[in-house]
């Protein structure tokens, strides 16, 4: 990932309503949520929603699908993923035990949200 691009990605999330909705459609994969759900769950009127979400393309980390006459919306999770390592490329000078605790904290995690996580 080039510089700027990870710019506009970090820009797209610092800013409630986005990174509120692009955390919702983390929640939601893989199946997606249409961005009049996604207005309602977030109390957003949806013309508000669909400016957010364009942003979210923009930076790379959203996606968009067409079923019928909806369009799904959902994290581009290898978006995401290409930032992330950005972020995490040159990590504590490339000592892994360094970095071995961001790592760890980045393994999901299958239980249910009642339970605690431990890795």
């Amino acid at each position: 990932m080039e510089s700027k691009l990870a710019i506009t990605a970090l820009a797209a999330l610092a800013q409630t309503t986005r990174l509120e909705t692009f955390r919702q459609l983390v929640k939601a994969e893989p199946d997606g949520v249409p961005a009049g759900e996604l207005a309602r769950m977030l109390d957003v009127p949806q013309n508000t929603m669909s400016a957010h979400l364009a942003t979210l393309q923009r930076a790379g980390i959203v996606k968009s699908e067409r079923q019928s006459r909806s369009i799904i919306y959902r994290a581009d999770l290898e978006g995401f993923r290409a930032l992330t390592l950005f972020l995490l490329k040159d990590c504590c000078g490339g000592n892994a035990e360094l970095c071995a605790p961001l790592i760890a904290d980045l393994t999901p995690c299958c239980l249910p949200e009642s339970q605690p996580c431990v890795n």
